[in-house]
């Protein structure tokens, strides 16, 4: 089974190396991903340029596509059709589906089919396979096409690099869950009202002991005599509040 889609990116013709080194263009890792078993992948090859004049330095473009391998168990593939050849999202999916069938023989491949348009902007096609599909959700297909149209945008890059560092950098992200930084913030709140009732519960629970010794030690410092004194009037308070009105005041 095999998930296909489509990447649509408009890209601006001008560069941009503000945007290029901002971190928080790029989509966050939420998700705790387990990679795939080496058993998963019929290893194959990388890429293939159609265009032919993409790809001068294979092996640039592989070591990035390799540490992608090594971090999530899914073989990344690269498929370049040759500049201008399509603009159609359904043509790039139909595209991609084809070519998977065609290449792989097992669901643990992720194939991007690129086609720039020779006017500074790009669209792609992508079909994962079913296994592959458990790293390569939406997320982190939104965060692989992020790094692509940054390193795109690049031109201190060589075309190697775009493709190379757009799937290294995407295996590095999507393995790892990024906090919110809320949590931290959070966590210290917490903290911090645990830390104050805890105070207040031991100040409390001390001042009632300190009450309680307090009240031993008068105890302690107390006559026998005088609990005796204190037996005896309690006694009489009793009587008197038992002995009718009459009684009292001597009438028979």
């Amino acid at each position: 089974m095999i998930c296909i889609a489509c990447i649509a990116c408009s890209v601006w013709s001008a560069g941009s190396s503000g945007f290029i080194g901002n971190n928080s263009s790029i989509t966050k890792s939420t998700v705790a991903r387990e990679k795939l078993p080496a058993s998963a992948v019929h290893e194959t090859g990388y890429y293939t340029d159609a265009d032919g004049d993409w790809i001068r330095r294979p092996d640039k473009l592989i070591s990035g596509m390799q540490q992608f391998y090594r971090e999530t168990g899914v073989q990344p593939y690269l498929y370049i059709l040759p500049n201008g050849t399509t603009s159609s999202f359904t043509e790039l999916a139909q595209r991609a589906d084809e070519l998977y069938d065609q290449l792989f023989d097992d669901n643990a491949h992720f194939l991007l089919v690129f086609c720039d348009d020779n006017n500074g902007s790009y669209n792609c096609g992508y079909a994962v396979g079913s296994q592959a599909k458990t790293i390569m959700d939406s997320e982190a297909l939104s965060i692989f096409a992020d790094y692509l149209d940054r390193y795109y945008q690049d031109f201190s890059l060589d075309e190697e690099e775009i493709f190379s560092k757009a799937f290294a950098d995407t295996g590095t992200r999507i393995m790892t869950v990024e906090k919110s930084p809320l949590v931290p913030i959070v966590i210290s709140i917490v903290v911090v009202i645990v830390s104050v009732l805890a105070f207040f519960t031991i100040k409390k629970l001390r001042e009632q002991r300190a009450r309680e010794r307090q009240q031993i030690e008068e105890i302690i410092r107390t006559p026998l005599e005088k609990f005796a004194d204190i037996e005896v009037e309690n006694l009489a308070k009793k009587y008197e509040e038992n002995i009718p009105n009459n009684d009292r005041i001597g009438v028979n």
